[in-house]
């Protein structure tokens, strides 16, 4: 009995019981905890650079009861949404055309491949000398980050719609406006939801380097101005609160997908 229940846990890629998917996540984050607490409170790593989890949890607590803070996060989320939307509103319609069409992917595909690999951060100094230090440039290197990756995503979902279902759409006498508009873009929305989803992860993660730009508000600079005076537990906060608006942002994109698109995840 025990075999076969472990062999159930260990099959590839097949479900398992919603608990046993449950035990994992808490065991991941308990032992995690564990180990952050030996090395903390054992002294094995300098408090200076590791601070307990009772003193994180009190600098936490602290900072949101701050109003102060509370408009920092405020900005923050501003920046990633607006880098994450422009993005999108350019992005998805340029991979779309790259999907569909080989000429444009001729033109779209390669350049974007070339600069996908260059850092965003070493835009930083370009971007400066273009629009500035203001609010444009913190949320240009968040487009940055994001654009060229959504553009080569979304011309690989487009090119996989299935050519039968193409043929099948002029053959009941589509036009080629049509094909894009009433079968190839329904045919990608779920994944393209996904595909947004996945973007928007990357948006946080370019928030800090976003805010390295002559920044005097928002997440990314609490956390820089707490690291100039060795101020680990703001550190963390600023972190872990930039992970918890990550995750939830996160938790929402895979809400609406299973609502909007029940039959891409198997549901009715």
């Amino acid at each position: 009995m025990k075999k076969n229940k472990w062999n159930k846990l260990l099959a590839i890629r097949e479900d398992i019981p919603k608990k046993w998917y449950l035990l994992g996540i808490l065991f991941t984050f308990i032992f995690l905890f564990i180990i952050w607490n030996a090395l903390s409170f054992m002294k094995l790593v300098d408090e200076v650079f590791l601070p307990t989890p009772v003193e994180v949890v009190i600098s936490f607590i602290l900072s949101m009861v701050d109003s102060a803070y509370w408009g920092e996060i405020g900005i923050s989320v501003y920046r990633v949404f607006m880098g994450f939307l422009l993005a999108c509103l350019v992005g998805i319609p340029l991979g779309i055309l790259a999907g569909t069409f080989k000429f444009a992917e001729s033109l779209i595909i390669p350049v974007s491949e070339f600069i996908r690999y260059m850092p965003a951060a070493a835009f930083i100094p370009l971007i400066m000398v273009w629009v500035g230090i203001g609010e444009p440039a913190k949320i240009l290197v968040i487009f940055i980050g994001c654009f060229f990756q959504l553009v080569l995503i979304v011309a690989d979902d487009t090119n996989r719609i299935s050519k039968d279902l193409l043929s099948a759409s002029y053959t009941l006498g589509a036009n080629r406006f049509q094909v894009i508009t009433r079968v190839i873009i329904p045919a990608m929305l779920p994944k393209l939801m996904a595909t947004m989803r996945l973007i928007m992860g990357w948006a946080w993660t370019y928030l800090v380097v976003a805010e390295l730009v002559a920044a005097d508000s928002g997440l990314g600079y609490s956390i820089m101005k707490a690291q100039r005076f060795l101020d680990t537990e703001s550190i963390f906060v600023g972190i872990i609160v930039i992970g918890l608006l990550g995750l939830i942002i996160d938790r929402c994109f895979a809400m609406a997908n299973k609502k909007l698109f029940p039959w891409a995840e198997g549901g009715n």
